[in-house]
């Protein structure tokens, strides 16, 4: 940094608004969590003076069915059935099954739908379809894109494990934090 100094001409911007580093698992995870912190959340999304412009996907509304959903945010295009969230965010194209559990969670959404028949048709060949399956309980975790979840899989790290390197079994964890890789299936009845 000192070359770069001496050499060109540096200049400095004073930054007082938000900013966090999120180059580890942990800082990561806050900072997206934060956005459902009560009663002022981190960062606004919703702030006039600082508006916030994004892709636009064209995907349907959120879909919620008997879910009770507290102190979350939920992106577009979401499947979610008959299932508790909190303090959770949940990304776009979502599906999250009956009588899951969701808690402390950041989930990362879908590149794409798969359809009522893929579904169907990955669950009767014993596969797992996107998203969350049936009656899984997911704790303090970030689920990341395209992640299969089976039915009754316990993603809350019950051992307490600060750091463990299981990438082959489809996931990790760092600080606590059980991190679920992009495209992994994890089986149904999994306990981590």
């Amino acid at each position: 940094m000192t070359l770069v100094v001496k050499s060109y001409q540096v200049q400095a911007y004073l930054y007082d608004g938000y900013w966090e580093d999120i180059g580890t698992i942990e800082a990561f995870y806050n900072a997206n969590l934060g956005i459902t912190k009560k009663p002022i959340p981190d960062f606004s999304f919703y702030d006039r003076s600082a508006p916030i412009y994004t892709q636009s996907r064209f995907l349907p509304p959120s879909k919620m069915l008997d879910a009770d959903v507290t102190d979350s945010v939920i992106g577009e295009g979401c499947v979610i059935k008959n299932c508790q969230i909190r303090h959770s965010v949940v990304g776009l194209r979502s599906w999250i099954s009956e009588g899951a559990i969701i808690e402390d969670a950041l989930l990362m959404g879908a590149d794409y739908y798969e359809t009522d028949e893929e579904r169907s048709l990955l669950s009767n060949k014993g596969g797992v379809p996107i998203g969350i399956g049936k009656d899984c309980h997911v704790k303090r975790a970030i689920i990341d894109k395209n992640a299969r979840i089976g039915a009754n899989v316990k993603i809350i790290n019950k051992d307490n494990v600060q750091e463990a390197a299981r990438e082959t079994d489809g996931y990790f964890i760092k600080s606590g934090i059980v991190t679920v890789i992009k495209d992994a299936s994890i089986p149904s009845g999994t306990v981590i």
